[in-house]
């Protein structure tokens, strides 16, 4: 170009210019027709949220809008993993819009599905829901441009001068301020959430008739230290299942331990990490098998009648008197 200045000057011209000569990126404005789509989002709180045994984290807020009438639904949840949104999201459908819309829109979250393939627990949701779950293409925030109006909202009303002494606190400060939200008027509907949602709702699908699994599950085998592991933290079960297969069930509040339909541990879930969880009746049953361990008595074995091997050896015609039938010694 000729020019024989200072590179970083020309560089800095070039970067201040670029933005003129890029092509044209235009926008269509979404028709949202009542009951059709309920855009999703998880929004990260610029909050410390205290959650026990002296840690903090910044925990996920699962927010879901619906598309035609801007009702808000939202809820804290501990993390960010496939089977807390499969819960989150039930919970929201079941408690707050009562209904399951045709369409749930998505961004590439990879807790549910990434590159066009959805994971199998949000596969099975879809599947009970009678429902379709729509994941909009990358670098394309316009397409759920309702939900993201929704997290700032929530960030700029909602956490302002609040103070929260755990996630439970949040999401019950939440719910009393969500009515609020959707008692608001919106522009562009001319009208209240609260007031159009009953629209919605009655274009929507019903819920189904079967819940759908929402907990996670596994099976593993019971160790000497009579502790399972989940999710980082490690929760004691009854020591009286040791070495045998339990069924571990983990919900957003709970944690239970089972095996054959018999609970051998019940827990509150625990948010924060790398902690131990102990019921005191798991130390004492533990105690009690220890003790009755090491001081065992000897097992006294039943008697049974011994035959006399001399029987074996005439029956093969053997004999180790000293000489055998042919003379010679044996």
């Amino acid at each position: 170009m000729g020019w024989t200045g200072s590179i970083s000057w020309f560089r800095e011209r070039v970067r201040a210019i670029r933005p003129e000569y890029l092509p044209a990126d235009p926008v269509d404005r979404l028709d949202h027709p009542p009951g059709r789509a309920v855009q999703c989002d998880l929004c990260f709180p610029p909050v410390k949220m205290p959650v026990g045994f002296g840690q903090q984290a910044m925990l996920p807020v699962l927010v879901m809008v619906a598309a035609f009438s801007r009702f808000i639904a939202a809820v804290m949840l501990p993390s960010r993993q496939t089977m807390d949104l499969v819960a989150g999201m039930w919970q929201l459908l079941s408690g707050s819009f009562t209904a399951v819309p045709h369409e749930l829109w998505w961004d590439n979250e990879a807790g549910i599905g990434r590159r066009g393939r959805l994971t199998e627990p949000v596969t099975a949701l879809m599947g009970t829901l009678g429902s379709r779950m729509v994941q909009l293409k990358p670098y394309d925030p316009e397409s759920k441009g309702i939900v993201e109006r929704a997290n700032r909202y929530l960030e700029t009303s909602f956490l302002p001068g609040r103070t929260f002494e755990s996630p439970l606190d949040f999401n019950a400060q939440l719910a009393l301020w969500l009515p609020t939200a959707n008692s608001r008027t919106v522009r562009a509907l001319g009208a209240r959430p609260v007031d159009v949602v009953d629209v919605d709702r009655d274009a929507m699908l019903t819920l189904p008739p079967v819940a759908p699994v929402i907990e996670t599950v596994t099976a593993v085998r019971l160790g000497r230290d009579y502790y399972v592991r989940v999710a980082g933290n490690d929760y004691s079960v009854d020591p009286t299942a040791i070495g045998q297969l339990v069924e571990v069930r983990t919900t957003l509040a709970e944690v239970t331990v089972a095996r054959s339909g018999r609970v051998l541990a019940r827990h509150q879930r625990c948010w924060a990490a790398r902690q131990t969880l102990t019921d005191p009746d798991h130390v004492q049953t533990a105690a009690q098998l220890r003790h009755q361990f090491q001081h065992r008595t000897g097992v006294t074995e039943p008697e049974h009648p011994v035959r006399d091997l001399a029987d074996y050896d005439r029956a093969f015609g053997v004999d180790f008197t000293g000489t055998g039938t042919d003379g010679e010694v044996a």
